[in-house]
């Protein structure tokens, strides 16, 4: 008989934070996960490492390029307007509190996220396995969903702002917006802080009743609490995220019976880094008609400017002028303090520049990369510290750096030049805001790309039989599991 399977998404959970929670007991529930399983502490995530495009891999098992969510802040060309999904509440203020609230809650899944890929919900919602999940970013599911109308804040809201019916899971559990059953938990919609304790009332009502074969229990706390107070205060928020997957133990009558009768793959999304200077774009572009929140006042732009907290992108918006406006562009930012590298495309090869100069790479070749996938390299190794050995090009500084930033620079809807921050370094966002003295990602960097994942009563016996773990691995995991087929629509 196969086991019903949990998915945990802590948002951010850093490795070394991970162990330390571990090793001073306060993480015991994550402790029993790895001592019964198995134990990755870099599983690489997507680029760039910000929340709705790693989500989407994490659902999807595919990168940017073919799930075509390329960022936090985004520019719409069809639209001619930039997609924001909440990098602050000021930034949220700038385009809109309504708009952005519903490019995140509904755009982002029903027009967004690419329909020629499956999520995971679709992948075993076709096969009828009993799908659930808690408030997560990518929930787009088999199954239709009306507004919630259990408590009266939730009422309020969506006799007001939401009002449409999505496409979820069988259960689904939205920050009180979407609740396919009355379950009595609040989440206050959402509210930082709370978040994790509703993802726990509701991730043990759904195991007391016995209501799904695969949940997807999302933890997305740990993160608020390290762009606040930096990425090495995490012990607190993973603490607290660990109580919520002992309340799901419990609820099953104890970790043994939970652990007989439960599969569990935990993950973060990407880790984060320490932040402690910023980088404003708008100074160094102002000779260029830069597009604004106000799109009345962007009529004619020349560029759109995308900051994502330790990453950016920047668009061409004339395209008679593309060439001409990378080129500025690319000259504007090698003399910008804090920006670490620049992506682009170019006579079909992608381009990464540094300090220590130009690479320029593309699919095929004579290199592999740890994950076997073949590369043709030519220019500066250094830009990313590359090493050869044994035709094996290895990247330890931006792992997997190649295959992400080709997915990225392949995204349609991404920009034509892509930024990653140096370590330390931020991009200060349409509202103004930054998380200098905590911690942020974003990056290439391995810093905030590096997160944990781990498993017990799935997945393969060991971590060797991958030299390098990626995002990408967890949705075929899950659905080889269940015996799901390919995940492609």
């Amino acid at each position: 008989m196969t086991k019903k399977l949990v998915l945990c998404v802590i948002d951010a959970l850093k490795p070394e934070m991970l162990e330390r929670a571990i090793a001073s007991g306060r993480a015991p529930a994550l402790e029993r996960i790895i001592q019964e399983g198995v134990y990755v502490s870099e599983c690489v995530a997507a680029f760039p490492s910000v929340t709705p495009v790693c989500a989407a891999t994490i659902t999807t098992g595919v990168g940017p390029d073919e799930h075509l969510i390329p960022s936090m802040n985004w520019y719409h060309r069809e639209e001619e307007r930039y997609v924001e999904y909440g990098s602050s509440f000021s930034a949220t203020r700038q385009f809109g509190v309504v708009r952005s609230l519903t490019d995140t809650v509904y755009r982002m899944n029903a027009e967004h996220l690419s329909h020629d890929v499956n999520t995971v919900f679709e992948s075993l919602d076709d096969i009828d396995v009993r799908t659930a999940g808690t408030t997560y970013l990518i929930y787009r599911g088999r199954h239709q969903h009306e507004v919630a109308n259990e408590s009266a804040l939730a009422r309020i809201v969506t006799s007001t702002l939401f009002r449409r019916t999505i496409d979820g899971p069988l259960e689904l559990f939205y920050a009180d917006l979407y609740a396919s059953r009355k379950t009595g938990c609040r989440g206050q919609l959402g509210m930082p802080g709370v978040r994790d304790q509703h993802t726990g009332c509701v991730g043990a009502y759904l195991v007391e009743h016995d209501l799904f074969d695969f949940l997807l229990f999302s933890l997305p706390d740990n993160d608020a609490w390290s762009h606040k107070n930096g990425p090495y205060a995490q012990v607190t928020s993973i603490a607290q995220a660990d109580r919520q997957l002992e309340r799901l133990m419990h609820a099953a009558g104890g970790p043994d019976q939970f652990l007989e009768d439960h599969a569990v793959i935990v993950c973060s999304d990407h880790s984060q880094a320490g932040v402690e200077a910023r980088i404003h774009l708008d100074v160094p572009f102002s000779d260029l008609h830069v597009a604004t929140p106000n799109a009345a006042r962007s009529a004619g732009a020349e560029i759109a400017i995308s900051p994502a907290q330790r990453s950016a992108m920047i668009y061409a918006l004339d395209t008679d002028r593309r060439q001409e406006l990378v080129a500025r562009s690319l000259k504007t930012l090698a003399n910008i303090d804090g920006v670490d590298l620049t992506m682009h495309l170019a006579d079909g090869e992608g381009v990464i520049r540094g300090a220590s100069g130009e690479l320029r790479f593309a699919p095929g070749g004579e290199l592999l990369d740890p994950r076997g996938e073949r590369w043709s390299v030519e220019g500066e190794l250094a830009v990313l510290g590359a090493k050869v050995n044994d035709g094996q090009l290895i990247t330890p500084d931006y792992p997997d750096a190649l295959t992400r930033v080709w997915s990225a620079l392949n995204c349609e809807t991404a920009g034509d030049v892509l930024l990653s921050a140096a370590p330390g370094y931020e991009f200060v966002d349409w509202g103004g805001a930054d998380h200098v003295g905590g911690g942020s990602h974003g990056s290439l960097h391995r810093s905030d790309s590096l997160g944990a994942l781990l498993w017990c009563g799935t997945g393969p016996d060991s971590a060797a039989v991958r030299q390098q773990w990626s995002l990408r691995d967890i949705t075929p995991m899950v659905c080889q599991h269940f015996g799901a087929g390919k995940n492609a629509a």
